[in-house]
């Protein structure tokens, strides 16, 4: 799903919103004019992309989150795991350390991750 694919400033206008929500949509074009050096028609149309796409909200002129940082990053993983793996976590798990080796903190901590899992 392209709705969990940010470009590079898409991300930094996304952090912006985080940061500082919930805020009102003229002070996200000072900010935006400030920190991007973006106009007001560029700052609205972001905005409104990422609101089509379910990631922000422009209620009354406040700007909110529909997702939080956590959730969004959260669905970009499922994404990429579904995308590039078939969904398969284990294969995503098998192609990371073929690379990379675990160290044992590493593992400790992902047994605990599915034992918390297993008693849900």
């Amino acid at each position: 799903m392209e709705g969990y694919k940010l470009g590079a400033v898409e991300a930094r206008f996304a952090e912006l919103v985080w940061e500082n929500e919930p805020i009102t949509s003229g002070e996200l074009v000072k900010l935006c004019a400030k920190e991007l050096e973006w106009k007001k028609s560029t700052t609205y149309t972001v905005l409104k992309k990422l609101c089509d796409r379910g990631i922000f909200q422009n209620d009354g002129g406040v700007v909110v989150s529909k997702l939080s940082r956590d959730e969004f990053s959260s669905a970009q993983s499922e994404q990429f795991v579904r995308e590039n793996f078939n969904g398969s976590l284990p294969a995503f798990i098998a192609a990371f350390t073929a690379r990379r080796q675990l160290t044992d903190s590493e593992i400790a901590e992902i047994r605990e991750m599915i034992d918390l899992i297993g008693k849900e």
